[in-house]
């Protein structure tokens, strides 16, 4: 896979992190715009006990999250939490809590292990440090409740959403959903290693417990609304998709006849070659979360973009 690598330093550093406040000793420390490899990481305080919920790409970033702990609280996280296993959630664990112990979903274990460090190869040109796999302590199934203080965080996995590994962060007595990736905010949603029907059923899951406040893997937080306007870009994802089929088109073909979408100013419309590769199998009978040639299609994604990689300001 050839292009040019993107610009990764165009934009001050200092002036694309905000930490905000979203419940009483609930925090978002977001990375704006929230674009490849700009994620979203947490903060849970209660009885002089801290949580952590993700960490970040490299390892300049990975800095400053742990001074972001530091300022916050004098007690490092005992508990970090990925929501999955990409890299930029979860390079970063080593610098920002390199004492705190790590809980995933059983399956994003499987994944970081394979996965390694290949994140860094679609980006040469960015610094990414001292970064590392760390694979998880502590593994779970289906539902695991951890206590900071005597403040419960429930960890929830309904399936294959944007991996098969997924960890939703539920704090039920503040309302707050930390999302990871199932959600995104201004960024077009990535779901070539998960499902989009099994996102759809993550969707109705989450409905249910009715959030107040949406931690999402990258953008702005949100509110509810963030999930119908998920679940809406995903019924247009089939939809399309199902024309494509029936048209005899490829996943490429497909996107490259229905244009931008009804999200036109999301970031990151390249993924929609990737979305559509996940629905043409899905579609076709394939499993969810089913492997997929993730470098091939990458690949597609990138002609796609006028053959140019993707922005990354890691």
């Amino acid at each position: 896979m050839t292009g040019p690598a993107a610009p990764h330093g165009g934009v001050p550093d200092a002036d694309r992190i905000r930490l905000q406040e979203v419940a009483d000793g609930v925090f978002a420390h977001v990375q704006d715009p929230g674009g490849w490899c700009l994620s979203n990481a947490g903060v849970v305080l209660g009885g002089g006990e801290s949580l952590l919920v993700d960490t970040a790409a490299t390892e300049r970033r990975a800095r400053r999250l742990r001074a972001t702990l530091t300022g916050l609280t004098a007690v490092p996280p005992r508990l970090l939490v990925l929501t999955h296993f990409h890299g930029d959630h979860v390079f970063g664990a080593g610098v920002a809590a390199p004492q705190a112990a790590l809980v995933a979903h059983e399956n994003a274990r499987r994944e970081m292990a394979e996965a390694g460090l290949g994140l860094t190869g679609l980006w040469p040109a960015v610094d990414w440090g001292r970064v590392e796999v760390r694979l998880p302590h502590l593994t779970y199934r289906d539902r695991l409740t951890v206590h900071v203080g005597e403040r419960p965080v429930e960890l929830l996995h309904f399936g294959p959403a944007h991996t098969t590994g997924d960890t939703l962060v539920w704090l039920p007595q503040d309302g707050v959903l930390f999302a990871g990736d199932v959600l995104l905010s201004g960024c077009t949603p990535f779901l070539l290693m998960g499902s989009v029907r099994g996102t759809l059923r993550t969707l109705d899951r989450l409905r249910e417990l009715a959030p107040r406040t949406v931690v999402p893997g990258h953008g702005p937080v949100a509110g509810p609304e963030l999930l119908d306007e998920t679940a809406g870009y995903l019924e247009w994802l089939l939809s399309t998709a199902e024309a494509g089929l029936a048209a005899g088109l490829t996943p490429l073909e497909t996107a490259r006849d229905a244009g931008p979408g009804p999200f036109p100013h999301w970031l990151d419309g390249e993924r929609v070659v990737g979305n559509l590769h996940r629905a043409f199998a899905e579609l076709t009978g394939a499993a969810e979360g089913a492997a997929l040639d993730v470098v091939r299609i990458f690949g597609e994604m990138v002609e796609h973009n006028g053959g140019r990689l993707p922005e990354c300001y890691a």
